[in-house]
């Protein structure tokens, strides 16, 4: 017999870590290979974890609700051949590798967020390695690592370790005769320090927050802090393309099986747009900045509790007929609760149809990593002077966020006239959804 180690697996190209929500075997389970073992939750999608042995379980290493980093290891299962991983206690036996992944607290990434409370020194030894899980929650916590003591193999830092901690619960620091001669730089309070708990009043209705709540805020809380998001506007006059979606709805939805949007022209446009401008099809790494070849599209579409973003693959490959047949089948999908992650890799620009719930002007948070993203408002009647006389149109705001790092206000407003003229020139005698 042979003890295999599963791992947490990488569910999308930018996931770096994922919360255990329940766990669906028990020690001394036997499962198949690729029978469901675990949901986890990202900042993504929520998926089922397979087995990559068939087995049986033996220990489970992570209980639910922890996140945890790519690659740790999550159980261990007793399996018939020989051993492809080494076991936990196998590892423990060498001097060098570690069974999680792990940072030199030194070379950790600033952390988008408030500073904290106290500077974090780095230490020396093995109490310098510390997983990401813990540099993270130390950095929002304000903790200083090297004030708490470390329970786990080795006397390695854990993720309970950092939440169980208290100042007081602190060891006294060494007093040291080396003093510095450069002035300690003040230091911001952390959020939690700074923001009151809200006291709930009689009435009051609390409602817990589900995990892939959680999951959005954290996206949207990192995008906001690191990247520095401008805004700009244009009007656009729709109403050749409403005519012309008008005369063909109901003849395209007898033939195809589904409606034709209007967003699916706004998708059009856009990807037409990006091959222009591949600016905006971009993403910001810090040392470069990558312009994707492949042009695609995550939409946002919505439920009741939660947001996701499916991907039009290749969208300037599509007509508008290919594009709403895909929208109308991903949508169908988060709807259904049947999108899976790999469905939501590799967006490269969002466009979201804000206009879906009676918008006419709203600012995008950019979905981290990507450049920008663009919202279509409603189609509104509207009296506009066209031909030095006042007409009643049908007119539609674009609304784009851009990344500031990535982009200008002039490629940025170069790019949203030539949407603007892609939408305008849609019309009865020149535009085909085929």
């Amino acid at each position: 017999m042979a003890i295999e180690n599963i791992k947490m697996p990488q569910l999308g190209e930018s996931v770096t870590e994922g919360t255990i929500t329940a766990w669906l075997v028990q020690p001394g389970d036997h499962v198949e290979q690729y029978d469901p073992i675990a949901e986890v939750l990202t900042d993504k999608v929520t998926a089922e974890i397979p087995s990559s042995f068939t087995g049986t379980i033996k220990e489970i290493l992570v209980e639910a609700d922890v996140t945890v980093p790519v690659g740790e290891v999550i159980c261990t299962m007793e399996t018939a051949g020989e051993a492809t991983t080494p076991a936990p206690e196998a590892e423990t036996e060498k001097a060098a590798p570690t069974p999680e992944p792990v940072v030199e607290a030194k070379a950790a990434p600033a952390a988008p967020v408030a500073a904290p409370a106290a500077p974090v020194a780095a230490p020396t030894g093995d109490r310098a390695r510390y997983s990401p899980v813990v540099l993270r929650l130390s950095q929002e916590k304000g903790i200083d690592l090297t004030q708490v003591t470390g329970t786990g193999k080795g006397g390695r830092i854990t993720r309970k370790d950092v939440l169980g901690f208290t100042p007081s619960a602190a060891p006294a620091p060494e007093q040291t005769s080396v003093v510095s001669e450069t002035p300690a730089p003040s230091v911001a309070p952390t959020a939690s320090a700074s923001t009151p708990t809200p006291t709930v009043a009689a009435g009051d209705v609390t409602v817990p927050v589900t995990p892939i709540r959680k999951a959005i805020a954290k996206h949207m809380v990192q995008s906001s802090l690191e990247i520095p998001h401008a805004w700009v506007m244009v009007e656009v006059d729709a109403t050749e393309l409403v005519n012309y979606r008008n005369s063909i709805k109901d003849e395209f939805k007898a033939k195809e099986g589904f409606s034709i949007s209007y967003f699916a022209f706004f998708v059009k446009a856009v990807a037409q747009a990006l091959k222009k401008y591949p600016e905006l099809n971009s993403t910001w790494t810090g040392e470069s900045i990558i312009q994707r070849h492949d042009i695609n599209l995550s939409i946002a579409v919505a439920t009741d509790d939660a947001l996701f973003v499916p991907v039009v693959r290749n969208a300037d490959e599509k007509t508008v007929k290919g594009i709403g047949k895909e929208i109308a089948d991903l949508a169908g999908k988060v709807r259904t609760g049947k999108l899976t992650s790999k469905e939501m890799d590799g967006g490269t620009f969002t466009v979201n149809s804000t206009g879906s719930f009676g918008s006419v002007q709203s600012m995008g948070i950019i979905n981290h990593p990507q450049a920008a993203i663009l919202q279509v408002e409603s189609i509104v009647k509207r009296p506009v002077v066209k031909d030095g006389m006042i007409a009643v149109r049908d007119m539609v705001n674009l609304c784009l966020s851009i990344d500031h790092r990535v982009l200008d206000g002039l490629v940025a407003g170069r790019f949203l006239q030539e949407v603007k003229n892609n939408v305008e020139a849609i019309n009865s005698k020149s535009t085909s959804v085929y």
